[in-house]
């Protein structure tokens, strides 16, 4: 039984899916850009002024680092893993069997889609709202990027639960 439970290029997909989904969702002509940009602050100008080559390079590093965490939620056989000390090698012979029954339950693009979606309505938006609160933002600016989060974890954890 393998007992990786997930294909380690799913994890570049999936940041590189949080990217193409924000090149859609901020973009001011099919999107929700210009929203965001009002409600944020942000300028042409300002825009332009940006390093574009760190900001995406960055954006794509922390989006690859939530996809490692997402896994966590999104496989249930990382418990299992983590049962044995993370090492497969030193378990009973029962997490061999355990894995032959159920190593690949759960596997699936909508399971994974709803794990991330759990994730974003109680990690993202909890985080952006209490920022954005601090921040004085508005509720329209909370619901723009949590909205963005909520959709992409749930698109990044379906991609990390179905690519095996």
């Amino acid at each position: 039984m393998e007992v990786l439970p997930i294909n380690p290029i799913a994890i570049p997909v999936a940041a590189i899916a949080a990217l193409l989904i924000g090149s859609v969702w901020y973009n001011p002509k099919i999107g929700f850009g210009n929203l965001w940009m009002r409600e944020s602050g942000m300028t042409e100008e300002k825009m332009k002024g940006g390093k574009m080559g760190i900001i995406f390079g960055l954006s794509l590093v922390f989006a690859a680092l939530l996809a490692v965490l997402l896994m966590q939620f999104t496989n249930h056989q990382w418990g299992a893993l983590g049962m044995v000390g993370g090492d497969p090698a030193t378990a009973k012979p029962s997490f061999d069997a355990f894995m032959n029954d159920y190593g690949m339950a759960y596997r699936t693009f909508k399971h994974g889609a709803f794990h991330g979606t759990l994730f974003g309505l109680f990690g993202a938006l909890p985080i952006i709202g209490t920022i954005a609160l601090f921040e004085r933002k508005s509720a329209k600016y909370i619901f723009v990027n949590a909205g963005y989060w909520i959709v992409t974890l749930a698109v990044m954890g379906g991609i990390l639960c179905a690519w095996h």
